[in-house]
């Protein structure tokens, strides 16, 4: 393959002419100046393949949906339909790999359960396994609500269809679009109430969970959540799991690309449970032993169908 490059000494050209082909050798046409450069190129033969032979077997999205910007409507909107049936609480973004013999899961399930009962709200997840299942446990070991939105195209087992191994499939949604359920586990943490008691947790993950964090933390930073009220957003630093990610953030306030003291007043940055809860607890002032609701106007968003 050559290709025609402009020398360094090559003043402006008025035209440039680029021919390829399977010769060493192409030039440069100038007004003023011509110079030939000589390159040897051994590029592997590229097979292209059709963006259809990229997708899972068992995925079940028909491509030719993507094109109308209704269907993601519609998901979004039963996203929302199911948060108005079981209510806005604390959203937990984590892992999907950290089974049940992880310590995190061990400690993600006593938290959950707890968060649960003191904030008397809904849990919401990804509603798949790992860690999202820990906190799923947890709350339903509290006797709370529990919702979730899952992904039809997530890596593991629970993926292939609208199906979860015991939670009824009234209190979730399979999502194909990644928007719609984004904007399904933001809203369930949006609060319209002083009454509503809300969190989002964000535990150890991978690629996903940091996209999801990012993403809350950016919509906090722009005043998109919490502008009239404030929504607390816990970052459990599991066995200093986030650390080497908040020198990285330490680094940028010297780059200057974040504010001093920036990213320190959107989260609150937890080592354990006990931290979490006793955030909670003062940012809502609340009781340690305070499980119950004493707010009337609670029960319109929450009741159940």
């Amino acid at each position: 393959m050559g290709f025609a490059a402009a020398s360094p000494s090559t003043s402006m050209a008025s035209h440039v002419f680029l021919r390829s082909s399977h010769q060493k050798e192409v030039m440069l046409g100038s007004s003023l100046r011509k110079e030939t450069w000589r390159f040897n190129l051994n590029l592997p033969k590229l097979n292209y393949q059709s963006r259809n032979s990229f997708c899972c077997k068992n995925e079940s999205i028909d491509f030719e949906e993507r094109t109308s910007p209704n269907e993601v409507k519609k998901e979004i909107e039963q996203c929302y339909e199911l948060i108005h049936r079981l209510g806005r609480g604390a959203v937990y973004l984590g892992s999907s790999r950290m089974g049940p013999e992880h310590p995190h899961y061990v400690k993600t399930f006593e938290l959950g359960s707890k968060i649960a009962a003191l904030l008397d709200c809904t849990t919401w997840s990804g509603a798949g396994p790992g860690l999202m299942d820990a906190a799923t446990q947890g709350a339903l070991q509290a006797g709370k609500r529990v919702g979730g939105f899952k992904i039809g195209r997530e890596a593991g087992e629970w993926t292939a269809s609208n199906f979860h191994p015991y939670l009824p499939s009234e209190s979730y949604l399979t999502c194909r679009f990644f928007s719609a359920r984004k904007h399904g586990l933001v809203d369930a943490v949006v609060r319209c109430k002083s009454s509503e008691r809300t969190a989002v947790v964000a535990l150890p993950g991978g690629i996903g969970t940091l996209d999801e964090v990012f993403e809350i933390m950016a919509l906090i930073q722009l005043e998109r959540i919490g502008s009239q009220l404030p929504v607390p957003f816990l970052l459990m630093n599991y066995d200093s799991f986030y650390s080497n990610l908040l020198e990285f953030l330490n680094d940028c306030e010297k780059w200057g690309t974040v504010s001093k003291n920036e990213v320190a007043s959107l989260w609150k940055v937890c080592n354990n449970n006990s931290e979490a809860l006793a955030y909670l607890t003062e940012f809502y002032g609340l009781s340690p032993v305070e499980t119950g609701r004493k707010d009337s106007e609670s029960s319109e968003c929450r009741s159940l169908p």
